[in-house]
């Protein structure tokens, strides 16, 4: 007589395959979580050969090289909004008739300044027989020569934005006829 009857090696041989098809289903389940972290792992990483500790290292340095870069950039910006509020960028132009019977406003006077108001007016006088120009250096947004009011309109409208208020440090450039 047999040890072991048909039936429970039935009943054993189907408990084997169940127990098989789990732990195939397991297996399975266990390799695509694998090629999922060697997937993540990968975009770490240039390689698959480097640890995750040397991955965190490297992109710690990167990091820091970014930085630094980002505080250079900055600083350079910084330089250049400097040298822009020192630019001459504000113009306004006033033109005028110098003389009584001279019609067409030839004559005109220019403020060219900075942010800050330092900069240079230019006036020209057009008469018939002869046109002279003058320039008048502007420290601050004033002149140590005497200026003209066609001279300090055309300063004081370089020196204001639209609305009439002091311009700010940091405004576009503007140029207009103040006339």
């Amino acid at each position: 007589m047999p040890i072991v009857d048909a039936s429970t090696l039935t009943t054993l041989a189907l408990a084997a395959g169940v127990v098989a098809l789990l732990a195939l289903a397991l297996a399975v389940g266990a390799q695509l979580r694998l090629a999922r972290v060697r997937r993540d792992f990968a975009a770490l990483g240039d390689d698959g050969a480097t640890d995750i500790a040397r991955v965190a290292a490297t992109q710690n340095h990167r990091i820091d090289r970014l930085t630094a870069e980002v505080t250079r950039l900055r600083e350079h910006v910084a330089s250049a909004e400097d040298d822009v509020r020192q630019s001459l960028r504000n113009v306004a132009v006033v033109r005028y008739d110098a003389f009584g019977d001279m019609g067409g406003r030839l004559s005109f006077s220019a403020a060219i300044v900075d942010d800050l108001g330092d900069g240079i007016v230019i006036s020209s006088i057009h008469a018939r027989g002869e046109s002279r120009t003058y320039a008048k250096g502007i420290v601050g947004g004033t002149s140590s020569i005497t200026l003209t009011p066609e001279e300090q309109q055309a300063l004081a409208s370089a020196t204001k934005d639209e609305s009439g208020t002091a311009r700010p440090a940091r405004l576009p450039d503007r140029t207009k006829d103040a006339s």
